[in-house]
């Protein structure tokens, strides 16, 4: 969903910042174009191998820096694919997923480990909250489809996650239980009455 133009050229121009992008299909061209590079890949530039929870888990990446004038998007420093590889150490089931990806940082700036490193960061943050979506909002089995209602209700569910986040101690699902169907409880804890904001003296 962040990966966006011009979400992009806000951060590289006016926050001067750098951004790690995820490629999915809501980026159709920009993902076929990723595929067809790295459709012939050999020997990664990194391989990670992490042991715990029943698993190993094993990561390896492929950058290039041949796509920064071809791709059409923004201040774009690298792309990469990333391969990843869960053994269930109990099963021995194997699992594969594959991801695409790019971001600003440009090869003399950033290594391929760093990368890594780093979308292995933001994987733990999306896989917690997306477990959050789904165990406290029921995301997968929401029925809004049409128009831009599933952006905008992703939006204000994650908005919520971030407020309760930042403002309880109790966990995300305790916190909403004790609010659920409590309106004055909600106003309340966002401090939006009289009573829960204060008196301002002048």
């Amino acid at each position: 969903m962040l990966t966006q133009r011009q979400f992009a050229r806000y951060l590289v121009e006016d926050k001067l910042a750098h951004y790690h992008f995820t490629v999915k299909a809501n980026q159709p061209t920009l993902l076929e174009d990723l595929q067809y590079f790295f459709e012939d890949r050999k020997t990664p530039d990194a391989t990670t191998t992490d042991y715990g929870h029943g698993r190993i888990e094993t990561r390896r990446i492929w950058v290039t820096s041949k796509l920064n004038d071809y791709l059409d998007f923004p201040y774009v420093g690298q792309a990469f694919a990333i391969e990843r590889e869960v053994i269930d150490k109990k099963t021995g089931k194997i699992s594969q997923e594959l991801v695409y990806g790019i971001t600003s940082q440009a090869d003399y700036d950033v290594s391929a480990k760093k990368i890594l490193e780093t979308n292995r960061k933001h994987w733990c943050i999306e896989n917690s909250c997306h477990y959050i979506l789904d165990c406290c909002f029921n995301e997968d089995k929401c029925h809004i489809r049409t128009g831009y209602g599933p952006e905008n209700i992703s939006r204000l569910r994650r908005f919520a996650i971030g407020v309760i986040k930042i403002t309880s101690s109790e966990g995300v699902s305790e916190t909403m239980r004790k609010l659920t169907m409590k309106v004055r409880m909600v106003f309340d804890y966002l401090k939006m009455t009289k009573n829960s904001i204060g008196i301002c003296h002048s």
